[in-house]
C-alpha cells in the first residue's frame, strides 16, 4: 500500500512555483539562452558535474560527456551504488585513461553509504569491479588489458565541491546524476543558498509510466537512496528526470558494439594510437560483454540499455527528448513502494511542478550521436 510520506526538510516552503518553473525551464527542442552564447552568437560548451556510481553504462556516460562539444566537464563526483565507492573513483580513472585526454577534469569521491537505507550494490549486473570485469581481464600474453589507471582524486568531499563550482558559476552550472542522489542531497543540506544556483539538476532516475528495475515501481538510483531523492525534490532547484520510460528506448545492440570493435582492431592494427576510436570502441566491448550478457538472460533483448549517456545527452541536446512539467515525490516508507517516483503526468491538481519529465525521446538521433562520439 502506498504510504505518503513527505520529507519534513526546510527546503518545502522553497519549491518552486509554475510561474519559476516557466521562468526556469525550456521547452524541449529550444536551445538554452544565457552565458553559453558569444558576442557572435557561437554557443559555448555548458559547465557540467557528472555525478556518478561508476557502473558500466556510467563509464560510457563519461566517454560521451567527455566526447560531447555542448559540454564542459568541470568535475566528476563519485557516490556509492552500482558498486563500492572506491570501485567507483577507481573506475572513473581508468574510463578516463581510456580517452587519453591532456586535461582531465577535477574527481572527487562522495558519500560511501546511503542517507537512510541499508547499502545495496548491483553486481549481479555490473561485475564485482563495476565495470564488468575488465580490471582483472588479461591479454594473451598474460598482462593486464586494463592496468590500475593513476589516481589524483580531489581532497575535497562531493558534497563540498558541488555547491564550491554552483557558487562560482551561478545559472550556469548543471549536475548530471546518474547515480543514487545521496551526494546531492548532502550537498543541498549542507549549502542549499548555492546549490540553488545550479541552472539544473538532470537526475537518471525514476519510472514513472513503466515498471522499475528492482521491484515493480522503483528505478535502482532513486530506491538506493529514496530519502535523498526526496530531499533533491524539495529543494526548489530545477529538476529534470530522465526515466526508464525513455531510457528503454535508448538501447545499444550487441552485434553494433562488435561492429565497432572488429573495425577499432583493424585500425589499432594499422597504427592507431591511445585516446582514438580504437581505443574506445574496445573498451565500450570489453566493459559491456557481462552487461549485454545480463541483459540478454534477464531483459530478453540483445545489447544494452544506455540509461546514463542518455542523462548526458540531455545535458548536449536538449532537442533529443520531448519533457512534461510534473509535481514529483518519492517513497521513503512503502513496505512495498519505497523508491517509486509518485507522480501524474497528465494533471497538475496534485501539486506544482518541481521538475521536467522526459516522456520521449529521438531515438534514432541518440544512437547515431552515441556512436559517432563514443565508437566511432
Amino acid at each position: 500500500m502506498y504510504s505518503k510520506a513527505r520529507s519534513t526538510t526546510p527546503f518545502c516552503a522553497n519549491r518552486p512555483t509554475h510561474s519559476r518553473l516557466v521562468a526556469d525551464r525550456l521547452p524541449a527542442g529550444r536551445a538554452r539562452d544565457g552565458p553559453e552564447s558569444t558576442p557572435d552568437g557561437a554557443r559555448m560548451p555548458v559547465r557540467v558535474i557528472l555525478d556518478t556510481d561508476t557502473g558500466v553504462d556510467d563509464a560510457l556516460a563519461i566517454l560521451l560527456a567527455m566526447r560531447s562539444p555542448e559540454i564542459r566537464v568541470e568535475a566528476i563526483t563519485g557516490v556509492c551504488g552500482n558498486t563500492p565507492l572506491e570501485n567507483c573513483i577507481r573506475n572513473i580513472h581508468l574510463t578516463l585513461s581510456v580517452l587519453d585526454a591532456r586535461v582531465t577534469p577535477v574527481v572527487a569521491p562522495g558519500e560511501d553509504r546511503p542517507l537512510v537505507r541499508e547499502l545495496a550494490y548491483a553486481g549481479e549486473i555490473h561485475g564485482d569491479d563495476g565495470l564488468g570485469g575488465v580490471t582483472s581481464q588479461v591479454d594473451a600474453d598474460g598482462r593486464r588489458t586494463y592496468p590500475d589507471p593513476v589516481q589524483r582524486p580531489s581532497t575535497v568531499h562531493a558534497a563540498d565541491l558541488i555547491p564550491d563550482l554552483a557558487g562560482r558559476y551561478p545559472g550556469e552550472l548543471v549536475l548530471v546524476a546518474v547515480g543514487p542522489l545521496t551526494n546531492v542531497a548532502r550537498a543541498v543540506m549542507k549549502d542549499p543558498d548555492r546549490m540553488r544556483g545550479l541552472r539544473e539538476i538532470i537526475i537518471m532516475g525514476g519510472a514513472f509510466e513503466t515498471g522499475g528495475n528492482v521491484s515493480p515501481v522503483a528505478e535502482f538510483n532513486i530506491h538506493a537512496d529514496p530519502h535523498a531523492a526526496q530531499i533533491v525534490c524539495d529543494s526548489g532547484i530545477p529538476l529534470v528526470f530522465v526515466p526508464l520510460d525513455v531510457t528503454r528506448q535508448a538501447f545499444l545492440d550487441a552485434g553494433t558494439i562488435d561492429r565497432f570493435a572488429v573495425e577499432a582492431g583493424a585500425r589499432a592494427a594499422a597504427g592507431a594510437t591511445a585516446g582514438t576510436g580504437s581505443a574506445r570502441a574496445v573498451f565500450v566491448r570489453d566493459c559491456t560483454a557481462r552487461y549485454v550478457a545480463f541483459h540478454r538472460q534477464n531483459r530478453g533483448v540483445n545489447g544494452c540499455f544506455l540509461h546514463d549517456p542518455l542523462a548526458v545527452a540531455v545535458a548536449a541536446r536538449e532537442d533529443l527528448v520531448t519533457t512534461v512539467p510534473a509535481r514529483v515525490d518519492v517513497e521513503t516508507a512503502g513496505d512495498l513502494t519505497t523508491g517509486m517516483t509518485v507522480s501524474d503526468l497528465r494533471s497538475d491538481r496534485w501539486g506544482e511542478p518541481n521538475a521536467r519529465v522526459c516522456t520521449a525521446v529521438d531515438v534514432q538521433a541518440f544512437t547515431t550521436l552515441f556512436e559517432e562520439r563514443v565508437l566511432a
